[in-house]
């Protein structure tokens, strides 16, 4: 596209939105993405060779077999943070992923590729505490509420249908004194059944007559789980269950004719020019193709950051754009702990009317505790891999056997080896995994800044540091023993804590604040024309929720405001 109104840099939970929104308003856009694009025809091969096109911007270009094809069911394949297809990289998957300085003990889980971190999230979509934007941001509440009702319809957002698991979790629930909670906008305690960006179960899931093969080309979810890798089932792209950009928005923003997306392309630098207004004026971009090397300029009448927590902070920087000390810093994490709890097929039998609680059947998380004040907690149902990695292989507690116990809350904590993990994993089909996301408070010390000493091709590599506070410490105790009561009262046996590090990265926020970096609109105080559209501009961590739907309502918001001003 040459001349494009706006340039967005990326294409995930927030770039997406604002590139579909800003289409449908008459404007034009070109969306800049690091990462290769599954499922598109122009692209048939995305991880062997560049492909004759450098950018698709019609519909037709997009192939649901071709992406059944390139989405496959082997963990390695797609989750190996080095070479799979969802890592943080380039995709010729011969080459190393990009380099981030991280904490000893961390995992990043962010994708490059179009629909980036949502290609592999479990597509929960739930709205913020209403109390934890009510109390601290600079909007309302209600302003949000809107724009959530227009991403909820454009997904759709949908609850969760009830599996072994769930039942287990509501079951547990109940013993354990909580009630449902039936409202969307959550101001009490209680549990609730996840709203998803997945389309309801196929209508023939139960019907004799229809092979899983056949199901997994009809529309709707066949609750085989794997949600966290792609999960490539229906009918067309446009019509796959899980509802990733890259499924969803993408489709809807390149059908507005005014949508042009260019893969493998990674943006190095902002370009600004003195202004009259806010001190700079954004009027495009820096990018290398990750194929070539090949180094461009274009050029554009506004600027959006879509690149991430991680990202967004370090192209700033790079770009040498103006000095602001909350860029960068006041990086949330929702500190994460998981337990698991282990049922002899008897209690199951009589709480199920099953002797296996198959925890990989249905959507990855469909249930869920919410707690305002301390954050949530959300049943998990990984694949045997994932599962043997997170609840198992990962922790800052060392290794069970070789602790002595301090607490009786927990019969397990930390890693597994030998015939402790052998017997674990033996038992991963009676097993109920929760896991606990927390209020997490905002610390000006926890922050993204550029390495003083390691460079990339595409500049100062990202070095992160976060703590969490006392407060957020506190939060995370008190959670994990709401979801090992939880697990006791639903009867279970035996109950592993995981004990996760502080530096387990995947619901990243705050790290370009609204009020700090920008003002209310998403536009950077410091720079004209310069938007910000992902997880970085929330003023805190959302009271707990996932973060990416109030990402989605706030780029619909910001596209709505950005027209408004430059484009009327």
């Amino acid at each position: 596209m040459k001349n494009p109104d706006v340039i967005v840099i990326g294409s995930g939970g927030g770039g997406a939105v604002i590139a579909k929104e800003l289409g449908e308003l008459g404007i034009r856009v070109l969306v800049l993405e690091a990462g290769p694009w599954y499922g598109n025809k122009k692209w048939p091969e995305p991880n062997k060779n560049r492909g004759e096109a450098k950018v698709s911007s019609n519909a037709v270009d997009l192939d649901g077999s071709l992406y059944r094809q390139q989405l496959t069911r082997l963990e390695n394949d797609m989750n190996d943070f080095v070479t799979g297809k969802f890592r943080w990289g380039s995709a010729d998957r011969r080459r190393t992923p990009w380099f981030r300085n991280l904490p000893d003990r961390a995992v990043l889980w962010q994708t490059a590729g179009v629909g980036g971190s949502t290609l592999h999230y479990y597509a929960n979509s739930l709205r913020a505490f209403p109390q934890a934007i009510n109390i601290e941001w600079p909007i309302n509440y209600k302003e949000l509420i809107p724009y959530y009702e227009k991403v909820e319809q454009t997904l759709p957002v949908e609850f969760a249908p009830t599996t072994s698991k769930e039942a287990l979790f509501y079951y547990g629930a109940e013993k354990a004194g909580f009630t449902l909670n039936k409202t969307l906008d959550v101001t009490r305690v209680g549990y609730r059944p996840q709203p998803n960006a997945i389309l309801p179960p196929n209508e023939h899931l139960m019907d004799p007559n229809y092979s899983l093969e056949e199901l997994s080309h009809m529309e709707g979810c066949t609750l085989s789980g794997h949600c966290g890798q792609g999960c490539p089932y229906g009918p067309s792209l446009e019509k796959m269950a899980k509802r990733s950009t890259n499924v969803s928005y993408i489709p809807l923003a390149m059908k507005t004719g005014n949508v042009t997306i260019r893969p493998n392309t990674f943006v190095t630098k902002v370009l600004t020019v003195q202004s009259s207004g806010r001190g700079r004026r954004a009027i495009g971009v820096k990018c290398r193709d990750t194929w070539t090397g090949e180094i461009e300029e274009i050029r554009a009448k506004v600027v959006v950051m879509a690149a991430g927590c991680v990202e967004t902070p370090r192209l700033w920087l790079n770009s040498e754009l103006p000095k602001n000390q909350w860029v960068g810093r006041g990086l949330t994490n929702h500190y994460m702990d998981m337990v698991t709890g282990v049922f002899d097929e008897k209690t199951l039998m009589d709480v199920l009317g099953s002797p296996t609680i198959n925890p990989f059947v249905g959507h990855t998380s469909g249930a869920r505790l919410d707690y305002p004040g301390l954050g949530m907690i959300e049943n998990i149902g990984e694949s045997p891999g994932l599962s043997a990695q997170t609840l198992f292989g990962f922790s800052q507690d060392g290794y069970n056997r070789l602790r002595l116990s301090d607490s009786n809350e927990w019969d397990q904590r930390g890693r597994l080896i030998g015939s402790e993990l052998d017997k674990a994993m033996k038992d991963y089909r009676r097993t109920l995994t929760l896991s606990i996301i927390t209020d997490d408070e905002v610390q000006y010390r926890n922050r993204v800044e550029l390495d003083p000493h390691v460079k990339d091709e595409h500049g100062a590599v990202p070095l992160i540091h976060y703590t969490p506070s006392q407060k957020s410490r506190k939060r995370r105790e008190q959670l994990t023993k709401i979801a090992t009561n939880i697990l006791r009262q639903a009867g279970a046996k035996q109950i592993h804590r995981a004990d996760l590090p502080p530096n387990y990265f995947i619901h990243l926020q705050s790290t370009m604040r609204m009020g700090f970096v920008v003002d209310t609109s998403c536009e950077a105080y410091q720079v004209e024309r310069l938007y910000i559209a992902d997880n970085s501009a929330d003023y805190n961590s959302l009271g707990g929720p996932n973060p990416t739907l109030t990402t989605q309502a706030l780029a619909t918001r910001t596209a709505e405001k950005m027209v408004q001003k430059y484009f009327q």
